[in-house]
This record gives C-alpha cells, structure tokens and sequence, in this order.
C-alpha cells in the first residue's frame, strides 16, 4: 500500500494543472510532490529522448516522476511553442529549469506566458538566480553547498565537514518551490494575476545553513559553538558498525552514564553532568565515548540501549537495513508504485506526510517517453470543440 488506509477523499491538489519543463533532480522533485498531493503535472519533453534522467538514473527517475503524464512537443519548432501555448492557457502553473534567459530566448518568457494566461504562474528553478553575477554560471547541488554557508557550520572539533550524498541544495530548493507555487496559485486564483518565482537553490541551501552558520561569525574557532558536542556523533562500534548517540540533554547523558558505568568505569564520574561541562570538554568527551564504544559490537550495543529513554540509534548503511526497520515497515512508509506496459512495480517511499483524511502517494508509474501526447493533444482539441461551441450558441439568433 502506498498511503493511508483512510483515503477516501479525493487528492488535496485535485484541480491543479503543472507544465513541468524542468529536468533532473530539484524540478522533478518540486513536482513529484505535487503530483503526490493530486496535482495533474503534465511532464514536457523534446523529441530527442526527453529528460536525460531516463537514461542516466531511470530508478530515480520513476521516483521523482510518478503520477505525471508525459507529452513530446518540439520547443524549437513554432508548432511546439504554440501547443505549449495553449497548454498554458488551461495550467494554473508552469515549472523550468533552464538557465536564465533561455525560455525567453525561445519566445516563452514569463511576459509570453502571461499573455497567454494573465494567472499563470513561472517557476524558475535555478543554481543561482535569475540575476546576480553568478546568474549565468552552470553549477550542481556540491557547487550551491561550497557557496551557501553549509560547510561553515562544523560538527567536529577540529575536522573539516564533508560533503553528503544526499543533494540537499537540489531537495532544499525543490521543497521551496512547491511550497512557494502552492501560495502563488492560491493567491492567482484568488486576484487573477499569476506572477514569476525566481527560486535559487543556492540560496535555499543558504536558508537552511544560515541560522547555524551565521552566529558563528563571532568565534575564533567555530568548533567553539554551544552546538559543536563530544556526546552528539556517530561512534564506531568494536564490530565495523555504527551507533548515533545524541545526549544533549543532561538528564540523557545521566542515563547514559548511570546505565553503562558498571560495564565501563570511566563513565563513573560526574565531572560531564551538566551540559555545559560537556561542552567545554567536548574533545576529551569525544575521545572517552570513542574509546567505550570501540569496546563492544553493534548487536551489544543495540541490546543494551534499545530498554533505554536514550536518543541513539545504529546507523544504517544499506537501504536493506531501512526497509528491515520494525518502524518503517509499521508506518508503510515504503510502498508498491503499481507497474506499467513499460515499468515494472517499484518499492518508493510514501508522501511523507499521513493526512487524516487519506492521502495514497503511490498511484501511478513514471510514464514513458511521450506516453499521453495523443490524450493531452486530444484534450486540447476537446476543449477548442467545446469553446467554439459556446460561441456559437452567444452569436444573435437572425
């Protein structure tokens, strides 16, 4: 199952029409979430292949691209851009990310839109903006971190902070733009006038970065900062695994320590009690914790702490391990994407949100290449039928 058990209302975005002419990660990913909540995303790609995702991660390709529909138009063709046109006229939004100037260059600039459809509105999804000096510059998620403040904010004394391999600028950024076309089409229907959001995933990176990176300016070291602890890291266990132990709190580390003193005398000093003792010995706690779980394997170590009020848990390295989880597997946070002609059935993660009224995420398989071109066009056709028809039956009876 892909949702709720309870889902018997129709999607929360039902109504609401997306042209999504991005590619990659953050479009497909500001879009997927929509599509999630029942928006009816409308994927736009070019002839030659569409969205290069396909070829290079086709799993993370059918994530990022569930319940949408596909259509082929050529945008460098005039009979592309005038069906893309009379696409915009019945979408509530569009979604891009080329970089700056490029839709307009190929006559589709907001102002074009605009006038095909005065409540339309332009999601511009790019590395750095639609101005600035960096404007024009190519980038990917590891440029927009270097440049937001992200590796400013340590976690070790001492140690520089890598990099993740999760894209956080791109996922950041991808999060921002659902949540700011979410009020820009509510508000567009509410006055008329749509507008264009200029979304950075640099500066959503910086947004995430900047109220812990910022205070720090103030520091000689940044290590020093109040939230830089020896007693909230990831500790490697006797056995190769990992255990995430998080005592912030001091009633956490008492539990901790009281628990464990037995076992290991060292921890039988009070001298770390307070967080503040801890904080100012954070590397000499750092060093003590090490060195206590260095001494046991992992299955120890999750038999001890699991009867425990203790934030901790063991680090899970393969998606096998996240699956297995007794919580995940209780919530349905992983479900079944039903298979296609062209896809088979796929284990993907919900909408990660459980709506009281019901929500199921997992409708529909990314589609093929160009999948609904005849069902989009036929709509069009539809809808031109049924506007001519009106006409004629306003036109004066003689």
């Amino acid at each position: 199952m892909g949702g709720d058990a309870t889902a018997d209302r129709g999607p929360a975005m039902a109504g609401l029409r997306i042209l999504d002419l991005s590619r990659l990660l953050p479009g497909g990913f500001a879009t997927v979430l929509m599509a999630d909540l029942g928006a009816d995303v409308i994927k736009v790609e070019s002839p030659d292949g569409g969205d290069y995702g396909r070829l290079v991660d086709p799993v993370t390709f059918a994530a990022l691209n569930r319940n949408k529909r596909s259509v082929v138009l050529d945008l460098r063709e005039e009979a592309g851009r005038e069906t893309l046109l009379r696409l915009v006229e019945r979408c509530d939004a569009v979604v891009e990310s080329h970089r700056p100037g490029v839709l307009s260059g190929m006559g589709l600039g907001y102002e074009r839109l605009r006038a095909a459809n005065p409540r339309v509105v332009l999601c511009s999804i790019t590395g750095f903006g639609q101005t600035g000096p960096y404007a024009g510059r190519p980038g990917h998620d590891l440029n927009f971190l270097a440049l937001s403040g992200f590796f400013a904010v340590p976690h070790r004394p001492g140690r520089s902070v890598d990099r993740v391999g999760v894209r956080v600028a791109d996922l950041a950024g991808a999060m921002y733009a659902a949540l700011s076309l979410t009020v820009a089409v509510a508000a567009a229907r509410e006055s008329g006038e749509g507008q264009h959001l200029d979304v950075s995933l640099h500066e959503a990176a910086a947004g995430w970065a900047g109220p812990l990176a910022l205070p720090l300016l103030g520091l000689a070291d940044p290590a020093d900062s109040p939230l830089v602890t020896g007693d909230n890291d990831l500790f490697t266990v006797a056995d190769g695994g990992r255990i995430a132990l998080a005592t912030f709190e001091d009633k956490f580390w008492l539990v901790f320590r009281e628990a464990f003193a037995g076992e290991f005398p060292e921890l039988d000093d009070d001298r770390y009690d307070r967080r503040a003792d801890r904080t100012r010995d954070r590397t000499r706690v750092a060093e003590l914790l090490r060195d206590v779980f260095a001494r046991r394997d992992l299955a120890w170590w999750c038999a001890r702490l699991a009867p425990l009020d203790l934030p901790w848990a063991p680090v899970y390295e393969t998606p096998g391990e996240f699956l297995a989880d007794e919580h995940v597997v209780a919530r349905d946070l992983v479900g079944v994407l039903p298979g296609s002609p062209h896809a088979e059935p796929r284990r993907q993660v919900r909408f990660p949100v459980r709506f009281g009224a019901g929500l199921d995420s997992l409708r529909r398989a990314a589609p093929a290449h160009g999948e609904h071109t005849a069902e989009i066009l036929g709509e069009l056709e539809q809808e031109r039928a049924r506007v001519q028809e009106r006409e004629r039956e306003q036109e004066p009876k003689r």
